[in-house]
């Protein structure tokens, strides 16, 4: 049981460092400094936890972001298609909200972030944009219809078989 727990316990780290010959003070600077580093790392987690900071990034509830206090903003997008937004809003981490308005046919999506993120989040939706004007550019034909199509075509042609026949003025 106590070994069972001593391997959940056990962590990994991996340490990569650059050079010809490896002595044991370089090995010892490069420890010293990736402990300082994880300690560096662990009190800035106890800051943000002691000052209500969330950590959260990406899709959240709308409640959540109006917990922190700050000012929100919205965008609307009648696309049918949120997700490829969604991947573009996580490639930012853009933290914010999708409420779908369902009263109009098609249906809206209002997308709620938070106000200080504006420069962040118009540089998402032109990329945004210019993936969903991809999408309409590309032809409604399948590749399965379009290969179709050509084999149609190639046994067309076999069925128009030429024949040929040399004549070089040899007759008898």
């Amino acid at each position: 049981m106590r070994q069972l727990q001593e391997e959940v316990n056990e962590k990994t780290i991996s340490l990569c460092i650059k050079g010809g010959k490896i002595s044991g003070n370089i090995l010892k600077a490069a420890l010293k400094k990736l402990v300082s580093e994880m300690e560096k790392k662990k009190q800035k987690s106890q800051a943000q936890k002691e000052s209500g900071q969330t950590t959260n990034r990406g899709k959240q509830s709308l409640k959540k972001m109006m917990k922190d206090g700050s000012q929100l903003s919205n965008i609307e997008i009648a696309d049918n298609n949120i997700k490829s937004f969604e991947r573009v809003a996580r490639k930012y981490s853009i933290d914010y909200s999708l409420k779908k308005d369902s009263s109009t046919e098609p249906p809206r999506y209002m997308v709620f972030f938070r106000a200080k993120d504006v420069d962040v989040m118009t540089a998402a939706f032109k990329e945004y944009a210019g993936i969903s004007a991809q999408k309409q550019k590309k032809p409604k034909m399948s590749i399965r219809k379009k290969l179709q199509i050509a084999k149609d075509r190639a046994a067309q042609h076999r069925e128009r078989e030429k024949d040929k026949s040399k004549d070089r003025g040899q007759s008898l």
